[in-house]
């Protein structure tokens, strides 16, 4: 059995967010939320996890708790550019593989890290990878908010998209939960895997219709020919932190497992 490629994770962090000023670095029992998300992406197989920032402040956040953490330029269009620089600036070869953890995942599962990396081996046709889980809400699979997926039978994906696919084609029939079963709802997981070659194109790639009208940068991908592994896990991942009522709760979850521990 060959041994896994070796790869990097990287974390976005930008300090501008609506939603909830100063995101990274809002205190969760005792650190920054960026630097639990590196503290627990280190639980993985990465060989190096590195925070990449616009940020003075979240790079100084980062050196005080011991986080790798490099500064990039403040007017990326998009998180793949800031992603291509970071690689740019860590001298990685086209070969490497890199995996984007989102800067507000504290709770992300380290073993999700290493299955979306591992596609990239299984899959050497894939320029990307990336992660779903089955849904199991009507109001899930109904809320445009929610993304989903449909894959091929090699678990490649077809289509992400805010609609509810796949679709019957008479709508479903009356006495129906209410969601597909052959094949099964999938909500798409927001981290990536990227082999270093194919991030750096990428951010030069046109925009594609279907990226503007879904408002999904994965679709330029797909668009311009690409494909995407996508690894089905049975659980969904920890909560994400968007809003102030996001932070709260996950502020509770750590406080409960110091209090445990």
């Amino acid at each position: 059995m060959s041994m896994a490629s070796p790869f990097t994770v990287l974390i976005p962090a930008r300090l501008s967010s609506t939603r909830l000023p100063d995101k990274p670095l809002a205190d969760i029992a005792g650190m920054p939320m960026v630097v639990r998300v590196a503290q627990r992406a280190r639980q993985s197989a990465a060989t190096r996890v590195v925070v990449a920032t616009d940020s003075t402040s979240i790079l100084a956040a980062c050196g005080q708790h011991g986080v790798e953490a490099l500064l990039t330029r403040h007017d990326h269009p998009s998180g793949s550019d800031r992603l291509a620089e970071a690689c740019e600036l860590l001298g990685l070869t086209d070969e490497d593989q890199v995996v984007n953890v989102q800067g507000d995942e504290p709770l992300i599962d380290p073993r999700l890290v290493d299955a979306v990396a591992g596609l990239l081996d299984l899959h050497p046709d894939a320029a990307m990878s990336t992660a779903a889980h089955p849904i199991r809400e009507v109001s899930e699979f109904r809320n445009p908010n929610v993304v989903k997926v449909v894959t091929d039978s090699r678990g490649l994906a077809l289509y992400f998209s805010r609609a509810p696919i796949p679709w019957w084609r008479d709508g479903s029939a009356p006495g129906e939960a209410g969601l597909p079963v052959h094949p099964q709802a999938l909500r798409h997981v927001g981290i990536y895997g990227y082999r270093v070659g194919f991030l750096r194109e990428f951010p030069r790639l046109p925009p594609a219709p279907i990226e503007s009208c879904e408002s999904l940068e994965q679709l330029r991908a797909l668009w311009h020919g690409h494909r995407i592994a996508v690894h089905i896990t049975t659980d969904p991942p920890g909560l994400g932190v968007d809003t102030p009522d996001d932070l709260m709760r996950v502020r509770a979850l750590f406080e409960q497992d110091r209090a445990s521990g």
